[in-house]
């Protein structure tokens, strides 16, 4: 392709709204154009890449005995009403106004699981592997980071549907290893966790990661083994408070400007793991006390998956009053105005010597033992990990990090499909439910963590596997020279022969602007073929992702790409 004849509309400053590195590099390459807030126009070279990502999938899909289904952006309400999504989405998902009973889809669940209420029978017909890659549409109320959170993007959505929960356990793991292939042949290095399946329920997910300050999910990992995890769901391998010896009985003492974990320790120097922090939280019209330790933060999303609910708020301060007799940084587990259910954090059990709220303002209990004050209905993991505490599996640093989420696979189990009344028929007559798991890959997302990661100060550095082109021709004063010419456009038809996409730079610029270009669009091969080098009947060859050049005979040159571009 002549690049005067492909619309490449290059940038030299970084546009202001661009704050990531992947975001920058798309629009400063022509890759991409913003539309309106969270939508973008995918331009010829990004296009290309999208076509590239797409194919990798089938691929892989095709391979674990997918089968490509083409589904529809508009569904009836009514089928996402017999789940219970349409108010679990909330403002998330997109209504058409002007015609009632229709919605943008924001994910395919419902859709999959409707056919296969129609038309799966019997367990003849099972197992099965139904994929798609559609647009989707998701009402981002603050819509950033580039096409990393859109309101219009493409999802790679794979559903298994089987017999047994042994069979969802194969078509799981087939997803996992297929993600796992891809994911290396794109050329990214990622990480799994283990992580909330949140509104799509089910018995188990886990999250393919990759590493970015750009990201907007928190993971905990250990290098040292492996052990990786969302912070929703992390746990650490940190020591529990446990029992002092001799300890004093419970006792009330004023603290009457000591409001937050920090007052007591400095006012009182006391051991802020053996201060017990207690927060109240609503759900069902019904308050709960959660007590953890010291200044632990609580992990919401643990807590959802506790409550079975996330329709849950933190109480306000009439209502704490109401409750326990006290405003908030006086309240604690003993002597509480109302019978309250407590549950508590691990860290907690067992433990003594603890210093908590009265439920008295400006007063608190210390030496609490709680098992004997306390009436703890349960204990959970309720906290969320930082650095530094130990990994659970081996005991090394845990580090927190930033990570974009590539892709989730969950095993729903039978939500959807009792809910749809997706049944069939097993060997003995009995009608069974069909058993589901749901896998998603964000086509964009592939993208944009591939310029995540990939990329230096002067632009991007494509592999072979997502290049637009593999190699780019630069001659040098081509207009004013003939020789040259005639050398690139030679060396053009031969590398096309050969099966290698080849764009000739044949824009009338100077050789800075067309070096700074190439740079900026990453092809893998930039060869440069100007008088000098032709003279000795050469011409110099650049590896973009190294910097390496080499001079190598123009009559070897073909050969030598072939050879080493595999």
């Amino acid at each position: 392709m002549k690049q005067t004849q492909i619309f490449i509309p290059t940038l030299k400053e970084v546009p202001s709204e661009a704050q990531i590195p992947s975001h920058q590099l798309m629009l400063r390459s022509g890759l991409v154009r913003g539309l309106a807030s969270g939508v973008f126009s995918f331009l010829p070279l990004g296009y290309k890449v999208i076509k590239k990502i797409t194919e990798l999938l089938r691929e892989e899909m095709d391979a674990i005995g997918g089968q490509e289904f083409l589904l529809p952006a508009l569904n009836p309400i009514e089928i996402w009403e017999q789940t219970g999504r349409v108010e679990a989405m909330g403002d998330v998902m997109f209504h058409i106004k002007n015609r009632p009973g229709l919605v943008l889809a924001p994910t395919h669940e419902e859709i999959i699981t409707f056919h296969a209420s129609k038309h799966i029978q019997s367990y003849k017909d099972l197992p099965q592997i139904w994929y798609q890659i559609q647009t989707k549409f998701r009402n981002e109320p603050r819509p950033k980071s580039g096409v990393l959170r859109g309101r219009q993007f493409t999802m790679k959505d794979a559903y298994s549907m089987d017999t047994t929960w042994e069979g969802l356990d194969i078509s799981y793991q087939k997803h996992y290893d297929a993600y796992c292939k891809t994911f290396n042949r794109v050329g990214l290095k990622f990480f799994v966790v283990g992580a909330s399946s949140g509104a799509m329920g089910g018995s188990k997910s886990q999250e393919f990661m990759v590493e970015s300050n750009s990201g907007e999910d928190t993971c905990a990992v250990c290098y040292d083994c492996g052990y990786s995890a969302n912070v929703e769901v992390a746990s650490s391998g940190i020591t529990p408070v446990g029992k002092i010896d001799n300890c004093p009985t419970i006792e009330e003492f004023a603290t009457p400007n000591s409001k937050t974990i920090d007052d007591l320790v400095r006012d009182f120097n006391l051991d802020s793991n053996h201060c017990a922090k207690s927060v109240v939280y609503m759900y069902d019209s019904k308050p709960i006390l959660i007590l953890m330790r010291g200044n632990d933060e609580l992990n919401e999303t643990k807590l959802e998956g506790i409550l079975k609910t996330n329709n849950f708020r933190a109480a306000e301060g009439h209502e704490l009053a109401d409750f326990t007799g006290a405003n908030a940084g006086s309240i604690g587990p003993v002597n509480l105005k109302t019978n309250i259910r407590i549950i508590a954090d691990n860290l907690l059990k067992g433990a003594n010597g603890l210093v908590s709220g009265a439920n008295k303002d400006g007063f608190h209990f210390k030496n609490i033992d709680i098992d004997i004050d306390c009436k703890i209905e349960e204990y959970y993991d309720l906290r969320t990990v930082v650095s530094g505490e130990p990994c659970p599996n081996c005991g090394k640093e845990l580090k927190v990090v930033k990570a974009i989420e590539l892709g989730h696979i969950f095993k729903l189990g039978t939500k959807y499909s009792e809910a749809l009344d997706a049944k069939f028929l097993d060997e003995d007559g009995q009608e069974k439910v069909i058993i589901m798991g749901s896998y998603g890959i964000g086509v964009e997302r592939v993208m944009a963590c591939y310029l995540e990661q990939n990329f230096d100060e002067k632009g991007i550095i494509w592999n072979k596997e997502l290049t637009p082109y593999d190699i780019h021709i630069l001659p040098l004063n081509m207009h004013r020279t003939p020789e040259v010419e005639s050398a690139a456009f030679k060396l053009y038809d031969e590398l096309t022969a050969a099966g290698f996409k080849v764009m000739i730079d044949d824009r009338n610029e100077t050789a800075g602007v067309k070096f700074n270009d190439a740079d900026l669009l990453g092809f893998p091969m930039q060869l440069i073929v100007g008088s000098k080098n032709l003279a000795n009947n050469q011409v110099e060859l650049k590896y973009r992702r190294s910097g390496e050049r080499v001079y190598v005979p123009i009559n070897e040159l073909v050969e030598k790409i072939k050879n080493e571009y595999v």
